[in-house]
């Protein structure tokens, strides 16, 4: 019989990190079924966002610029954005002072399907959230606060 282990939590919903996995789940799974009709997956959505969000104040971004906003490892951006170039959401020009970077700009589809996700994902986000009632506002800032403590890391 093998030895019982022990949790260093009475219940899994004791623990944050499980339950912070489950409601990503979720999320994830709900941000899924409003994205799937746009043939985008919500890390497209995340990375166009970024990039849409970023566009607004330069007509220079860059790969790297994307992954800083989006909190997201640069291979992993590298690839995604390689599948929305594919989709014609996205082009990629030589920067005109950095050899090893790249602009990258939305075309006009990538700005209609990102504009159609942006309203897809928060209409889900509202139905998702709407549990959370006034309580929102103090969870989004506790998230925030987590975010800007760990995003170093």
């Amino acid at each position: 019989m093998p030895e019982e282990i022990n949790f260093h939590f009475s219940s899994p919903n004791d623990s944050p990190g499980y339950l912070l996995g489950q409601l990503a789940m979720l999320w994830q799974r709900k941000q899924k079924k409003a994205l799937d009709p746009l043939d985008l997956t919500q890390t497209q959505l995340a990375l166009l966002a970024a990039l849409g969000w970023l566009s607004k104040k330069s007509d220079s971004v860059t790969q790297i610029d994307i992954a800083r906003q989006s909190n997201a490892d640069r291979m992993m951006v590298s690839k995604v954005l390689r599948t929305l170039q594919d989709k014609k959401f996205i082009t990629r020009h030589e920067h005109p002072t950095d050899t090893r970077a790249k602009i990258i700009r939305l075309t006009n589809e990538g700005e209609k399907v990102l504009q159609k996700a942006l309203a897809a994902a928060v209409n889900a986000d509202n139905e998702f959230f709407a549990e959370l009632g006034t309580a929102q506002t103090t969870f989004n800032a506790n998230m925030a606060k987590l975010i800007d403590k760990n995003k170093n890391e």
